[in-house]
């Protein structure tokens, strides 16, 4: 390729005007070399070897944010449950419920949703789950069998969740790419009855976070928080099944695919 272009180039060197009514034959005979080069770099830069672009999106969004201060709510969360204050942790339940819907909201809204969403808005759901199973059962007021269920469900899934974080990771597999969740990988999709039992855990730990501060309520409240159990442990073993059955719960991504990501701006 280099013997061409130097061929070229000489040969252009050589075309002499010999008339003065030659200069439209020298013009057009530098024009033809000069689009043959231009032909031949183009060829050259055609087959040099091209890297496919590592994609990333934006993970700091006010919606992600939100995410995180509910995990970071969680140690405050379980404080307040294990000193008897329920009436601290009613309120940071309230904040998270807030939050859980207000995230949400703003990301569709707004579309700063991104990957990373897809992945903490869970996690902090069950960081909150974990948290209140936890303490209420240290504090005699859930069932230890259920508390077995629900921390059992959710510690398999976290375990799978980062397997598979490590094989859908684009080569190459390092320590530090592992944990720039800007690199998005593998995106998870609850399933229905997924939502369904997150919601029944949250409403069976609300509704235990405050039953201390309805004593007036004993008996009735008592049976109400006995079939909400039952009702929870089928449904956390049903949403376990859901995802080993399930072919759409879990999607990785390609290096093909184009990501749109969320707005730069907060």
């Amino acid at each position: 390729m280099s013997l061409l272009l130097l061929t070229l180039r000489k040969q252009a060197s050589r075309i002499i005007p010999l008339r003065p009514h030659s200069s439209f034959v020298l013009h057009s005979s530098s024009r033809s070399i000069a689009l043959s080069l231009n032909s031949i770099r183009r060829f050259q830069h055609n087959q040099s070897p091209r890297r496919n672009p590592i994609l990333r999106e934006n993970v700091y969004t006010f919606p992600n944010l939100l995410t995180v201060s509910r995990i970071a709510a969680c140690p405050a969360l379980g404080w307040a449950i294990l000193s008897d204050n329920y009436a601290v942790a009613t309120g940071l339940l309230l904040y998270a419920g807030i939050t859980d819907w207000l995230d949400g909201f703003l990301a569709r809204k707004y579309r700063m949703t991104s990957i990373l969403g897809t992945i903490l808005d869970p996690a902090a759901d069950k960081a909150l789950v974990g948290t209140l199973v936890v303490t209420l059962t240290i504090q005699r007021l859930l069932p230890f069998p259920l508390a077995i269920v629900i921390v059992g469900r959710d510690l398999l899934l976290s375990l799978s969740a980062f397997y598979i974080r490590y094989t859908s990771l684009p080569l190459p597999k390092t320590f530090q790419r592992y944990w720039d969740f800007s690199i998005p990988s593998a995106e998870v999709r609850p399933t229905t009855i997924s939502k369904v039992n997150t919601a029944l855990q949250l409403v069976l730990m609300g509704s235990t976070t405050i039953s201390p501060l309805l004593p007036g309520m004993a008996v009735g409240f008592g049976l109400y928080l006995e079939y909400l159990q039952w009702t929870v442990a089928m449904t956390t073993i049903w949403s376990g099944l859901s995802y080993v059955f399930s072919k759409d719960a879990v999607r990785i991504l390609s290096n093909a695919r184009r990501l749109r990501g969320p707005p730069s701006s907060l």
